[in-house]
């Protein structure tokens, strides 16, 4: 049985407290399924094994407690850990568009990867942190996104409660999508760019 699969299957017993770990973690670039486990906690809320708003607090303060970790982190650690981290070649990528992003458009990018840009999320808070960004901006920004990728996910969970496994799959696949077109898109330009350079 996968991790994956363990936590879906342990989220009818620890309910509440697993969704907040698993929330907080994912928030913290863990690959955990955090998405998945709103969804599911959405449609027990529907149910009647849980209540939808506490469903929704729990989760809302569990994303922006991990996002201020994660911020937090970027402060004190700043840029030796961005340096780290970008010894990867993969996270190097991730670091570089968030890094982009955040110079770009910053309490924007903030906003946009708590929900549509998921994945670049804990990679934006840890620059965030570095950069010295402006905390108040990057919180209010922060639990404005977070409260849309929570309500989003968990009202899709009670909203479509007797179908919310394929609804999983689905917003998996299409999150996936977004962020590897982003990326197409901007390397496409990048070699654009480099070969306009080099006439």
């Amino acid at each position: 049985m996968s991790l994956t699969e363990t936590l879906l299957a342990s989220l009818p017993i620890y309910g509440l407290p697993l969704l907040a770990g698993v929330i907080f973690i994912s928030c913290l670039g863990a690959p955990l399924p955090g998405s998945i486990v709103m969804m599911l906690m959405g449609a027990f809320a529907a149910a009647g094994d849980f209540t939808l708003w506490a469903v929704l607090a729990v989760a809302l303060g569990a994303a922006v407690g991990g996002d201020q970790m994660g911020y937090l982190i970027g402060q004190t650690g700043g840029r030796r850990l961005v340096e780290w981290l970008a010894a990867n070649p993969a996270r190097k990528a991730a670091l570089d568009r968030a890094e982009q992003q955040m110079a770009a458009r910053g309490a924007a990018a903030v906003f946009l990867t708590r929900w549509l840009l998921s994945p670049l999320g804990p990679y934006l808070n840890l620059l965030a942190g570095a950069a010295r960004f402006s905390w108040l901006r990057f919180t209010l920004a922060g639990i404005a996104g977070e409260g849309v990728w929570v309500g989003v996910y968990t009202g899709l969970g009670a909203t479509f409660s007797d179908n919310v496994t394929q609804i999983a799959e689905i917003s998996g696949n299409v999150s996936g999508l977004i962020v590897t077109g982003g990326l197409a898109v901007y390397l496409g330009l990048k070699i654009v760019t480099i070969l306009r350079r080099s006439r």
